[in-house]
């Protein structure tokens, strides 16, 4: 994935502001990225973006060969539906769904024909599947989030969007669910891009970019944008 000078404003009370302000970044194929920032940096605003959840004012977002940014929203989303996976703080399950339907949701959505046995396998691999008939008011907030993370990964997505995915959680269930996290971004070789608060998980990451004002920023020590531990030749 690449980013080149993007940015973001929106009309407020007090003229236009602007929430991302001209940036520019490379993801690899397999890399594990955390965006860290203070409430309002723009760090979700730009998994928005490089999601293509949203649209940037200015810029441009390729996702492997496909330039995001030059598509329209029906484009958008049928890449989504094929490369990309999310979690989020607040889960976003459907609540009219069992866990196993939310799970099958993006496949059926992806045109899979028999959607059931990859769904029952994600949910094995979280460790749910004895509560797939169960809907999300009948789960703990760590079963949701594994149940959004099966979605997420059902669809063997070449990206993970997690944006704040242990917000909601306590400490211990938050840790279970991170653990999760990485474990499947290394056997399934997916990228995953991760926004934070915090630096302890962050720092599981190969890399940590810093955001501050809608902008890429030096850590203290550091230079200002971190390159990967592990590089590869291949773009995502």
């Amino acid at each position: 994935m690449k980013a080149e000078n993007l940015y973001k404003q929106v009309t407020s009370p007090e003229g236009m502001l602007t929430i991302l302000d001209h940036v520019s970044l490379d993801v690899f194929a397999g890399e594990s990225v955390a965006i860290v920032g203070v409430s309002g940096a723009g760090k979700s605003t730009l998994l928005g973006l490089l999601a293509g959840l949203d649209v940037p004012s200015g810029g441009k977002i390729w996702l492997g060969d496909a330039e995001l940014t030059a598509m329209d929203e029906d484009g958008r989303a049928a890449l989504r539906a094929q490369k990309v996976g999310f979690v989020f703080q607040s889960f976003h399950l459907l609540p009219s769904l069992t866990a196993l339907e939310n799970v099958m949701l993006p496949l059926e959505l992806a045109g899979v024909t028999a959607p059931r046995g990859a769904a029952l396998e994600a949910l094995r691999t979280v460790g749910l599947e004895p509560r797939k008939a169960h809907y999300p008011h009948q789960l703990s907030g760590g079963e949701k989030q594994r149940v959004a993370i099966a979605r997420a990964f059902v669809v063997r997505p070449t990206v993970l969007f997690a944006d704040e995915p242990t917000g909601n959680l306590d400490q211990r269930t938050g840790a279970t669910v991170i653990n999760l996290l990485f474990e499947l971004n290394r056997d399934a070789g997916t990228t995953l891009l991760l926004v934070t608060h915090d630096i302890s998980l962050a720092s599981r990451c190969n890399r940590i970019l810093y955001m501050e004002a809608g902008q890429f920023v030096a850590a203290p020590g550091q230079a200002p944008i971190q390159t990967p531990r592990q590089p590869s030749l291949q773009h995502l």
